[in-house]
C-alpha cells in the first residue's frame, strides 16, 4: 500500500505542476471523428489526423518519444518530438504524462522504418490525468474478485475482457436484427409488479410509498407478454432484466438478462425451429462459424438438434411413471437413496427434485429435453397424446440449461385450476393472477413461447466458464 501511495503521490505532484502553469488536466470536449480502428483502415502517409485515447505505453528517446494510444477499438503509435510540438509543451505537458492518462492528439500519418503507421503529433491535449497507476499483471492478482469489483481497470488492461463484452453487444444486436426481420415487435413490460409471477423463484420485494403497496421485481415478463397476444399482437419479444433472490454461482446472478419471445399460432415445435435459427444466425454473424468452442468441446450447432426424453430417462433410472401416485414416486426415489427431509411435500416439489437429479450429457451437440411432467410447468399445454406430459422443451448446451419453451396454455379454466394447484403447500399470502386469467377469458390464440438466457448464451459464444465473466458488474459481497 505504501508503494501504491508513493506512485500516486508522484502523479499528484505532476497534476499540481500542470495546474501551476494553467494547464487543464481534466479537459473538455475533444472532437474525435472516428475510432482508431476505423481511422487506420484508410490511413495514408501525410493525411491529417485527430484522435484521442488512453496512454498504454510510453518510450522516451532523448528529445523524442513514442507512446501507444488506445481506445475501445484499437491501438495506434504516436511519435512525440520536441521540435514538432514545441519545447514548452514537451517539457511542461508531455513530461508530466503517465501511462493511464487520456490524451488528445493532432498530427499527420507517417510510416516508421519498420512500416508501422504512426501519428506524428503536432499538438497534444491532456484530457484526464490518471492518479492511480495501472497494474502491470492484472490477472496475476491473488484476489480474483478484484477483477469484477474494479471492472473498469479490468477493461483497461485486458483486451480479452473487452472482446467478451464486444461479443455480447453484437450477439444482442444480431438477435434483434433477426427477430425484427421476421416481423416480431420489441416491447417493454413492467419490471415492478404487484404479483411475482411468470416463473418459479424467490422475488425481491420493495414498497411504493405513494400508492402504499408492496411491489416485486419481476421474475419473468411472461404473463404480461401473453396479455399482448390477447390484445392482438401476434409476434412480440422483450430483451429483459429479471431478478431472483437466490444464490450466486458460476451460472447464477440475482440480476440477469433473458429474451422472451411469443408467437401466436405457433407451438413448441415452432419454438424449436426458431431456437435453432437464432443460435445458428448469431454464431455465423458474430463468430463466422456455427461450430463453437466451449471449454474442451467443439459444439456443432447444425440443425436439427437431437431430442432427449425426460419421461423415458426417469423410467429407466428410477422406474418412475408420470401416472404413478406421489407416494409411489417417493417410495421409488427413497429406494434409490434420495432423502426427503420435509414431511409434507407436493407433487410438483417431488417433480422438481427429480429434475435436479437429471441433466443430459450434452457433449458436442445441443440437446432438447422433451416429455417433461405437467407438474413442472403450470403455464404449458399438455401433450395431446400424453396428457400427463407437457408440450415443452428445455435446451441444454455445454452442460447448462440455455433456453426453455412450450406450447402456451390458453384455456382460462385449466389455467386457473393449475394456478390453484400450484398454491397448495405454499406458505404466506396465497394469490393467483386473476387479471391474467381474465385476459385469457377474452381469448388468447394458440401460441409458442421461448425464453433464452442471454448471459449463458454469451458464456457459450465467448467461451467463458463463469457468468461473472460475461456480466459487466456482477453482484458481489460488499468490500470488507
Amino acid at each position: 500500500m505504501e508503494e501504491m501511495n508513493e506512485y500516486m503521490q508522484q502523479r499528484i505532484d505532476k497534476l499540481n505542476a500542470l495546474k501551476e502553469i494553467g494547464a487543464e488536466a481534466y479537459g473538455r470536449r475533444f472532437d474525435k471523428p472516428l475510432s482508431i480502428e476505423a481511422m487506420l483502415k484508410d490511413a495514408k502517409e501525410g493525411d491529417p489526423v485527430q484522435t484521442a485515447g488512453r496512454i498504454t505505453a510510453l518510450r522516451e528517446h532523448g528529445k523524442s518519444s513514442f507512446i501507444d494510444l488506445r481506445d475501445s477499438s484499437e491501438r495506434i503509435q504516436v511519435y512525440i518530438k520536441v521540435d514538432t510540438i514545441g519545447k514548452d509543451t514537451y517539457a511542461n505537458i508531455f513530461k508530466r504524462l503517465d501511462i493511464g492518462d487520456i490524451l488528445g492528439v493532432k498530427g499527420k500519418f507517417f510510416k516508421t522504418h519498420t512500416g508501422q503507421i504512426t501519428i506524428n503529433a503536432e499538438e497534444i491535449t491532456i484530457l484526464a490525468k490518471g492518479l492511480r497507476p495501472l497494474p502491470e499483471k492484472w490477472h496475476g492478482l491473488k484476489d480474483v474478485d478484484t477483477r469484477y469489483r474494479q471492472r473498469y481497470v479490468d477493461l483497461i488492461v485486458n483486451e480479452e475482457v473487452r472482446k467478451v463484452f464486444q461479443v455480447r453487444s453484437r450477439v444482442i444486436s444480431k438477435i434483434r436484427e433477426m427477430l425484427d426481420k421476421k416481423g416480431f415487435m420489441e416491447v417493454e413490460t413492467p419490471m415492478m409488479q404487484s404479483m411475482a409471477g411468470g416463473a418459479a423463484g424467490d422475488p425481491f420485494k420493495t414498497h411504493h410509498n405513494a400508492l402504499d403497496i408492496d411491489l416485486y421485481l419481476r421474475l419473468a415478463p411472461e404473463l404480461y407478454l401473453k396479455r399482448l397476444l390477447v390484445g392482438g399482437f401476434d409476434k412480440v419479444y422483450e430483451l429483459n432484466r429479471n431478478f431472483r433472490n437466490e444464490g450466486i454461482s458460476i451460472r447464477h446472478n440475482p440480476e440477469f438478462t433473458m429474451i422472451e419471445i411469443y408467437q401466436a399460432y405457433s407451438d413448441c415445435d415452432g419454438m424449436m425451429q426458431l431456437t435453432e435459427e437464432i443460435f445458428n444466425f448469431v454464431a455465423n454473424e458474430v463468430l463466422g462459424t456455427n461450430k463453437i468452442k466451449y471449454g474442451e468441446e467443439l459444439i456443432d450447432l447444425t440443425p436439427p438438434w437431437p431430442r432427449w426424453s425426460f419421461a423415458e430417462e426417469i423410467k429407466r433410472k428410477f422406474d418412475i411413471n408420470p401416472d404413478d401416485s406421489s407416494e409411489a414416486w417417493i417410495k421409488k426415489l427413497k429406494a434409490k437413496g434420495v432423502d426427503f427431509k420435509a414431511k409434507d411435500i407436493t407433487r410438483s416439489q417431488i417433480a422438481n427434485i427429480i429434475t435436479e437429479m437429471l441433466e443430459p450429457e450434452t457433449g458436442d451437440r445441443p440437446i432438447f429435453v422433451v416429455d417433461l411432467f405437467a407438474e413442472l410447468c403450470p403455464l404449458a399445454k399438455r401433450k395431446k397424446d400424453s396428457p400427463l406430459l407437457t408440450d415443452r422443451f428445455e435446451l441444454f448446451m455445454g452442460g447448462m440449461e440455455i433456453a426453455n419453451a412450450y406450447s402456451e396454455l390458453n384455456d382460462p379454466i385449466e389455467q386457473k385450476k393449475r394456478f390453484e394447484e400450484q398454491l397448495i403447500g405454499q406458505e404466506g399470502v396465497k394469490k393467483i393472477d386473476e387479471d391474467f386469467v381474465r385476459a385469457l377469458e377474452y381469448g388468447m390464440p394458440p401460441a409458442g413461447g421461448l425464453g433464452i438466457g442471454i448471459d449463458r448464451m454469451i458464456m457459450l459464444l465467448a467461451n467463458q466458464p463463469s457468468i461473472r465473466d460475461v456480466i459487466l458488474f456482477p453482484q458481489l459481497k460488499p468490500e470488507a
